[in-house]
């Protein structure tokens, strides 16, 4: 169950608050490359740099994500300089934090594949993306996972180290994430500033197109 104040999305199921707060009881405030925190979320959104995506480009990219496009679904979304990290075959208790660590030691899960993009917006300001793509033995066992995860402050699969792709210190809060499921399988995206001040509405449009990428 969610937070009391928790939002839901068009369709009534409960979304991640653009908070991050609960999340920081839990260490949900996921840092990686060990560096201060980049972009701050007290200092993304207002006075952004970066343009808005227009529901058309945003539409674009969700369809070339589902293909397995990576670049061309960033590109729709106006994005460039594109680089990324793939990780297959992980431990999901190994590779989470918080209660979705206790689940997947009640309940492991069989696969893990992570990824994880930098980009850039046409302004320069970086984004990091960072998806997860977990398979469970039960489509019960992933709807209940799917539940859990989308509750801010429940903890979340840990991203990959950044290092690879020249990033440090990028925070993500769950402010900006999307999931969706199919079956046994669970995917979950979230986008974070990683340099610059990139607009919040491509932050959002960046993480839902994200989710829609397939398995690697």
């Amino acid at each position: 169950m969610g937070w009391w104040n928790q939002p839901r999305d068009e369709k009534g199921r409960w979304t991640k608050s653009g908070t991050g707060l609960a999340a920081a009881t839990v260490a949900g405030l996921m840092a990686f490359g060990g560096g201060a925190v980049g972009g701050g979320t007290a200092s993304v959104g207002a006075g952004s740099g970066s343009g808005a995506v227009n529901s058309v480009s945003k539409s674009g990219g969700k369809q070339a994500a589902k293909k397995g496009q990576h670049g061309n679904a960033f590109r729709q979304l106006k994005m460039k300089n594109i680089r990324k990290n793939t990780q297959r075959g992980l431990n999901c208790a190994k590779h989470s934090f918080g209660d979705v660590q206790q689940f997947f030691l009640r309940t492991p899960c069989r696969e893990l594949d992570r990824m994880l993009f930098a980009v850039n917006d046409e302004q320069g300001n970086e984004i990091a993306v960072s998806i997860a793509w977990v398979r469970m033995g039960k489509a019960g066992d992933a709807a209940e996972f799917k539940s859990l995860v989308d509750i801010d402050g429940t903890g979340n699969v840990s991203p990959p180290a950044g290092a690879a792709l020249g990033l440090t210190g990028v925070e993500f809060t769950g402010r900006y994430y999307d999931s969706r499921r199919d079956g046994t399988l669970v995917v979950v995206a979230e986008a974070a500033p990683a340099g610059g001040r990139p607009s919040e509405q491509l932050l959002h449009d960046t993480a839902d197109v994200a989710s829609e990428f397939p398995q690697p």
